[in-house]
């Protein structure tokens, strides 16, 4: 595989080329950049793919959400549908993207929409206080009023190279655009001398806030019938595990320390399930001799799952700093009281 990339060198020095250029025409005006009055955060990253996006978003709802009329607004990634749609639980998947009926279901006092074009979706969202742009950190067509750029701890955006060669989705430089940097799923036994190692590497391309976060799994698995288990009797449990999502191993390694006994089935990233995938797991949790047994999947991908499976379990996650949490939350809310 990278022997490919590097075969595939002389495309990504054109596709850097074209994604300069773009950036180039939006800085000076020949491409048109909308502002909005209202407070705007946008969350996204320079690579493609599981930096973080979803836990970073629901953090900054929780964040915000007590104190303003929060909006969130995704293209839904995935769906089947085009324009404009509220999100709400009688939709699926397939009509608005697993992550936005995430954010739907999962807090019930928001405004969750999607819409490919951002700036006509942002127009429709009128009765919010405050919009949350999930993975929008390259849709120049809308001027954020706040860039959070994720960048993940064992895949830098500094190490890294643009498309196809590497996993960039622009130069490195675009990070100057960024009002903080968070260096995502970070080992919570980083030490001091590490941070500020990768502080550095960061600070070739960005100059402001380095803040690092890692992914904290609850103690309880919750599930599609209302019953809970705790993480600490997984051991019990025979489980075939089910992701589709970009960056499983993490939770692999979790489910390991944890002495769970799994047989993992991986996906691809946003992974819509066909009827013949739905019955082979089914066969395959059939096949589980212990009777002690249970599907566990991500948050994401019960939202797809659901209503397709019984015996299915998710482990929810969320973001936790490290340290500097009360100095970013004081970054988004000075800016969100100083916007309104």
């Amino acid at each position: 595989m990278k022997f490919i990339r590097f075969l595939l060198f002389p495309f990504a020095i054109i596709y850097s080329i074209v994604t300069t250029i773009r950036n180039y025409f939006f800085d000076v005006g020949v491409f048109k950049s909308t502002r909005f009055e209202k407070p705007i955060i946008a969350v996204g990253n320079l690579s493609v793919g599981g930096t973080g996006k979803t836990p970073q978003i629901e953090y900054l709802i929780q964040l915000l959400k007590s104190n303003y009329k929060m909006g969130v607004l995704s293209r839904g990634y995935g769906r089947k549908t085009n324009g404009f749609i509220l999100v709400d639980e009688a939709k699926n998947a397939l009509e608005v993207g697993d992550e936005p009926l995430q954010f739907s279901k999962k807090f019930k006092d928001i405004t969750v929409a999607v819409d490919e074009n951002r700036v006509h979706g942002i127009e429709q969202l009128k009765n919010t206080d405050v919009l949350l742009l999930d993975d929008a950190f390259q849709h120049r067509k809308v001027k954020a009023g706040f860039y959070v750029l994720l960048t993940k701890y064992n895949e830098l955006f500094s190490n890294d190279f643009v498309l196809p060669t590497g996993n960039l989705r622009e130069r490195r430089i675009g990070a100057k655009r960024a009002d903080v940097v968070v260096v995502t799923k970070c080992p919570t036994t980083i030490d001091a001398l590490e941070k500020q190692e990768l502080q550095q590497l960061i600070r070739r391309y960005f100059k402001g806030p380095i803040f690092f976060s890692s992914i904290q799994y609850a103690d309880v698995l919750l599930s599609n019938n209302n019953t809970e288990i705790k993480t600490s009797d997984l051991n019990l449990y025979e489980v075939l595990l089910v992701t589709g999502i970009a960056n499983p191993k993490p939770l692999e390694e979790h489910l390991s320390a944890l002495n769970c006994r799994f047989k993992h089935v991986n996906f691809s990233d946003h992974h819509q399930f066909t009827e013949k995938e739905i019955t082979d797991l089914k066969e395959k949790f059939t096949a589980l001799k212990s009777e002690n047994k249970m599907i566990l999947t991500t948050e994401k991908d019960f939202v797809r799952l659901s209503n397709q499976l019984e015996n299915l379990y998710y482990l929810p996650i969320q973001t936790s700093f490290l340290d500097d949490q009360e100095k970013f939350d004081s970054l988004i809310t000075n800016y969100v009281e100083e916007s309104l």
